[in-house]
């Protein structure tokens, strides 16, 4: 185990450099001024459009616009925002949120054009349904040559499907918060058996399809978010006077990167500070990995830039509000200092210091909801990689190496598994981001047609 966690760091070094740095934010910021800052032009129209607006019956698609946002949230707001965020102060101190802030903003413009292309440029799979997401975008949009670059993406997509991450974040928080105060952990044996309650709900779930996944967590994904803000608030509002400090502190530090612990890159520990926000706020966000597409593509509708619009929201929501108020969590009640936690439990420290009645139990909650649901998409898009690689008729073939998957989630180290999904993010992003560098000129044709039938932006 100790070789292979070396090994998974190894490659998620190697996968994260350099390149892959330029090709998510240069090519971002390329995305964000080709298009005139669009995404932000039009938030009221996107917020009118989840509404449900425009909505129409007859339109091609399997799933609401609020239903394809809900169930990609519920891959994004989740471990991400809640021990992602952990993981990066730990190592990095407070001025790895702002580069966080930074992906999401270039995301949010990467969203949209990744969701647009995911409906402009649907396929067909091997049993003649409509489907969406970049390995289809890739075939579609670039030509049937491009196949083996798609095939690519999905080889990726079924590792980086996986719900290790989360299944291990949430067995820790279920042990440290729930089983271990109360005396009823006893080690891989108590891991074992979470990961086997997890996987029967999640085979419940997920051998149900799209419409089932969708359906549980757009009533799951709004509740438990409310649930954290408010918890959250109250954490901020009981240590008020800290608020303002971290806030400045998480601008200054991001240039200074005094607290900073991890590797130092481009030869200097600012840029480790940067690879490290930008590979937790990949994580948080998703943007230009190519997951969320998957959904999207699914969104019932025939105007594929209100999907990108839809998209979009998605950074906004998960990075710049549900990750900002995590930080901050961490941030002013001083744990991130007087702590040798990481992960989830570093986050369950700042709860318990302030709210210690009911804090850590509400914050279970809001894991378990948030994992959970996560279980659910991720399956999805594993399955829709899988379809396109061995056929629609096999795509349930995956869903059983999935939930196994959980088992092994729940029985190994937290380092393993990040590593090991970083790396196959980062596969997944090198295909996706080229595709749609390439195809931009098609969305912003689209876009010009799309918002000439508007009067204004509403």
């Amino acid at each position: 185990m100790k070789l292979l966690d070396t090994l998974f760091a190894e490659m998620a070094s190697l996968a994260w450099g350099l390149p892959l740095l330029v090709l998510l934010i240069g090519g971002g910021l390329y995305l964000l001024t080709r298009s005139g800052f669009i995404p932000f032009r039009y938030l009221g129209h996107a917020i009118n459009v989840l509404r449900g607006k425009y909505d129409t019956e007859a339109d091609a698609g399997e799933i609401s616009h609020f239903q394809a946002l809900t169930t990609a949230l519920s891959a994004t707001v989740g471990m991400g925002n809640i021990s992602g965020v952990a993981v990066a102060i730990a190592i990095g101190g407070p001025g790895a949120v702002f580069w966080m802030w930074v992906s999401a903003v270039i995301g949010m413009s990467t969203k949209f054009f990744t969701a647009s292309l995911s409906v402009m440029y649907r396929g067909k799979d091997s049993q003649g349904n409509i489907q969406g997401g970049p390995m289809y975008f890739i075939t579609e949009g670039l030509g049937k040559s491009w196949k083996l670059l798609a095939a690519f993406f999905s080889i990726a997509g079924l590792v980086g499907a996986l719900p290790v991450f989360n299944v291990n974040q949430l067995t820790q928080a279920i042990n440290d918060l729930l089983l271990k105060p109360a005396d009823l952990y006893a080690g891989t044996t108590t891991n074992l058996g979470i990961g086997l309650v997890l996987a029967t709900i999640t085979a419940i779930v997920v051998l149900g399809g799209l419409s089932r996944i969708s359906k549980t967590t757009s009533r799951l994904v709004p509740a438990m978010v409310l649930l954290y803000f408010v918890m959250v608030l109250l954490i901020l509002a009981t240590n008020y006077s800290e608020v303002p400090k971290y806030l400045k502190l998480i601008v200054t530090d991001a240039f200074s990167a005094s607290f900073f612990s991890g590797d130092s890159f481009l030869g200097g520990v600012v840029g480790g500070l940067i690879l490290l926000g930008i590979r937790r706020g990949a994580f948080s966000n998703e943007a230009g990995i190519g997951t969320a597409p998957m959904a999207h593509g699914a969104a019932k509708t025939n105007e594929p830039i209100r999907e990108g619009l839809v998209a979009m929201l998605g950074p906004a929501i998960d990075t710049l509000v549900v990750c900002t108020l995590t930080a901050l969590a961490i941030l002013v009640t001083g744990v991130w200092q007087s702590s040798d936690a990481n992960g989830v439990s570093l986050t369950a420290e700042a709860f318990t210091v302030t709210l210690p009645i009911y804090g850590k139990y509400a914050l279970l909650l809001c894991i378990a909801v948030f994992s959970i649901s996560s279980l659910f998409s991720y399956s999805y898009y594993g399955t829709k990689c899988m379809g396109f690689l061995f056929g629609a008729e096999n795509k349930k073939v995956y869903n059983i190496f999935y939930i196994a998957s959980i088992i092994l989630g729940a029985t190994t180290s937290l380092s393993m598994m990040i590593n090991l999904i970083d790396t196959f993010f980062a596969l997944m992003a090198i295909p996706t981001m080229f595709t749609t560098i390439v195809l931009a000129p098609k969305v912003l044709k689209e876009a010009k047609r799309y918002f000439s039938t508007l009067k204004k932006p509403d």
